[in-house]
């Protein structure tokens, strides 16, 4: 029904606005109430919103023998930490695989030099890591400032400068201002305490936009052990080791050869096949540390059998590191497992997989959320691996896309539709070759990505 108009200033009209205003409080309330709550800010860079796929920090206890503090060198303009080192008692063992980028940085280089030298690794005593400087392509100016580093923090802690570790992240072709972070030492030393493991993951990060961590347990001869690590990587993440950063301790009391033994066993199965965004930083760093404090007993040959727990809770560590590391991938919002079975060979297989999870157009198709097999059939068939091309078969999840080299006689694109809805996706493409598999996990390509790394150094 029609109202009939109601005259400037009538008695009508004065009491409609009076209802009007009354009500206005609850109809801004209503308002609020239905709008969609805010995305939490990264505690990273300014502007990042947290990933969808975010991971919450796990409860890290102490582990014996290492000390940690966190501090404000000033490598960001905004309010944060960007400092981090970690100190390790006598006799303490580490080991590292790095990136084979050909123009490493100097952190790298540095840590490279003295783990390979004789007896490297024995009695290391620190670890210094700072954000917002990648100290890579900085030529002799950057490798003398990753030496005055180790210098002086050898110098506060007592040691020789191979003793101390380094690892930078940040921006490449800056050459590092180590004064900021000596400056920071005397505080550091101050502030070094046993369970602030939270405190450094978010200390390493850059463009992650949440702090990644991990813990296990297990037994050497009935003697507990634990291991725990933190992690950094979120963009030009596609590790070829031996920008990410992982480290790993452990209280157990293992010689540095038996470490890297088994940093390079796991490493191709966890750090080495998650892909972001196809590209590999120059300061791609592992290094696992072992302090001895558990009073489990040495464990100085490679292939002891008493490493069968730990080996595998290591395993544990690194691969959920690594998933973290594809979880904050910029500006992804899905999850993505690819397997590759059928091959003829682990690494054909391992090289199918990393095709079609580096594949833009494979990437772009899931965070549209479309399951175009076709740009699968492309990304594996560009690789020149031996597939078969009919009996190739290509699964979404429990959904057949593909068999025996054709579309699936069953296909269903609404339960396709659905089914790429969700936060993580499998797929699985069967080359039909031999008997070898391999997996990868990698997420979407978005539009966030173009505008996070379009304007990463400002």
């Amino acid at each position: 029904m029609n109202r009939p108009p109601v005259k400037s200033g009538s008695t009508g009209q004065m009491i409609e606005t009076a209802i009007e205003k009354a009500l206005d409080p609850l109809a801004s309330a209503l308002k609020r109430a239905t709008q969609p709550a805010a995305k939490p800010a990264s505690p990273g860079k300014p502007g990042l919103m947290v990933s969808p796929l975010a991971v919450s920090f796990p409860t890290i206890p102490p582990i014996g023998g290492v000390e940690i503090a966190t501090a404000r060198a000033g490598f960001y303009k905004h309010e944060r930490d960007d400092l981090v080192v970690f100190h390790f008692p006598e006799g303490a063992s580490c080991a590292g695989v790095f990136t084979r980028h050909k123009v490493g940085s100097a952190p790298v280089d540095w840590c490279k030099r003295h783990l390979d030298a004789d007896k490297g690794g024995e009695g290391v005593k620190a670890l210094v890591v700072n954000a917002g400087c990648a100290n890579a392509f900085t030529g002799k100016a950057g490798a003398d400032a990753a030496r005055r580093t180790a210098s002086e923090t050898a110098k506060r802690f007592d040691c020789r400068q191979r003793d101390v570790m380094l690892a930078s992240t940040g921006v490449i072709g800056v050459v590092l201002d180590e004064t900021k972070i000596t400056a920071r030492l005397p505080d550091i030393k101050a502030g070094l305490k046993a369970d602030a493991w939270a405190q450094a993951g978010l200390g390493i990060m850059t463009t992650d936009t949440f702090p990644k961590g991990s813990y296990a347990e297990c037994e050497i001869e009935g003697v507990k052990v634990k291991i725990a690590g933190v992690a950094k990587g979120s963009g030009m993440i596609a590790p070829d080791m031996a920008t990410m950063l992982g480290f790993i301790v452990t209280d157990a009391d293992i010689a540095p050869p038996v470490l890297k033994a088994l940093l390079n066993l796991h490493v191709r199965t966890t750090f080495n096949s998650v892909t972001v965004d196809g590209d590999t930083s120059t300061n791609d760093t592992a290094l696992l540390f072992a302090t001895g404090a558990s009073g489990a007993p040495r464990i100085g040959r490679v292939g002891d059998r008493r490493l069968k727990d730990f080996s595998a809770a290591l395993d544990k560590v690194m691969l959920d590191l690594a998933h973290q590391l594809v979880k904050d991938g910029e500006g992804a919002t899905k999850f993505v497992r690819i397997t590759v079975d059928g091959a003829a060979s682990p690494a054909s297989a391992r090289k199918l997989a990393k095709s079609i999870a580096d594949s833009p157009l494979v990437k772009t198709a899931i965070a549209g959320e479309d399951a175009n097999w076709g740009r699968i059939v492309m990304a594996v068939g560009k690789t020149e691996e031996a597939v078969d091309r009919d009996r190739l078969a290509i699964h979404f999840g429990p959904h057949v896309a593909a068999v025996d080299g054709a579309p699936s006689p069953t296909y269903d694109e609404a339960k396709m539709s659905a089914y790429m809805k969700n936060a993580e996706i499998d797929i699985t493409v069967h080359v039909g070759s031999g008997r070898a598999s391999a997996t990868v996990w990698t997420c979407d390509l978005t539009k966030r990505y173009i505008e996070i790394n379009g304007d990463y150094r400002s």
